[in-house]
């Protein structure tokens, strides 16, 4: 196990230092939390269940009996917690001759922030995979697709054909959210509700839904996504998103995509009796997952 020794900060035990930098960045406010739903978990795991409903009543004519529907469970969508956890070790010596001990050897500091850099990653992933077949949730496709399997046929929470982010593209795509059915293939309400976008896409989507006239157009038209409240808290860039043309757009589905809180962040820090050494670590576990494919439509860009 290394550990942070004099010879790891030899400037820092010297005078005539001016600054010492590279761990005071500003870091972006929390992001994840605009891609997930939130709960909390007392298990190891946490299981949501498909119980699909009953068909359209059909005709009764007259004498005749009554039709009788029957369902039974579909899919299961679990969520396995995972556990993170990382630390440093910095000797007795390091500390007791450092000379900048208010602006260096902050590790704990850095340790949170390396703990949200993570969080954030791990989150934006379940984006980022979207379209990759070889990460599957409950219905055992990827999340963004034309194939998920129902009780009537396949579904599909992408574009016909995949598309750039326009506002032609971004109004097709409302389209097919509002014309969700669920497993029996009955209409529900199903609305957009957000628009996730990586930073490449952020004055093309501010374009789009700022504009008080048709995007892009010499059309005297008006902007009808504006005009009909769509998106009104405007897009939500994502720094942690690595594809610059997948975009995509959250609904109101009451179990998506969720996140569960297993273990909140906690930090500690001890001397090891042996050499004086002192220990910091942090643990948290937690799980990012989506249990209704409905609650994400996406396009991975032409």
């Amino acid at each position: 196990m290394a550990a942070i020794n004099t010879g790891n900060i030899a400037k820092l035990l010297m005078p005539g230092l001016n600054a010492v930098w590279g761990s005071d960045y500003t870091e972006h406010p929390q992001e994840w939390g605009d891609l997930f739903e939130t709960d909390t978990s007392e298990k190891a795991y946490e299981e949501d269940q498909l119980m699909p409903g009953l068909g359209l009543a059909p005709i009764k004519t007259q004498g005749a009996p009554t039709a009788y529907d029957t369902t039974s469970q579909g899919y299961t969508s679990r969520y396995t917690h995972v556990a993170y956890g990382l630390g440093f070790v910095v000797t007795q010596e390091a500390i007791r001759d450092n000379l900048y001990k208010s602006k260096a050897l902050s590790g704990t500091k850095a340790l949170a922030f390396s703990f949200r850099q993570t969080k954030e990653n791990v989150a934006a992933n379940v984006y980022n995979r979207a379209f990759n077949s070889a990460y599957t949730f409950g219905d055992t496709s990827a999340l963004c697709v034309s194939t998920h399997s129902t009780i009537t046929g396949n579904q599909s929470n992408v574009l016909s054909a995949s598309a750039d982010l326009s506002e032609a593209s971004l109004e097709d795509m409302c389209v097919n959210i509002m014309n969700a059915t669920n497993e029996r293939g009955l209409k529900i309400s199903l609305m957009p509700k957000g628009l996730v976008i990586p930073t490449a896409l952020a004055f093309e989507a501010a374009r789009i839904l700022k504009s008080q006239g048709q995007n892009d157009t010499a059309n005297n038209a008006i902007n009808a996504l504006r005009s009909m409240g769509m998106f009104a808290d405007g897009p939500k860039v994502n720094h942690y998103l690595t594809d610059t043309d997948a975009w995509f757009v959250r609904t109101n589905a009451p179990n998506g995509l969720k996140y569960f809180s297993r273990d909140v962040a906690e930090f500690a820090q001890d001397a090891e009796f042996d050499t004086s050494n002192l220990k910091f670590k942090g643990y948290e576990r937690y799980s990012f997952g989506a249990t209704d494919w409905r609650g994400l439509f996406g396009s991975p860009g032409a």
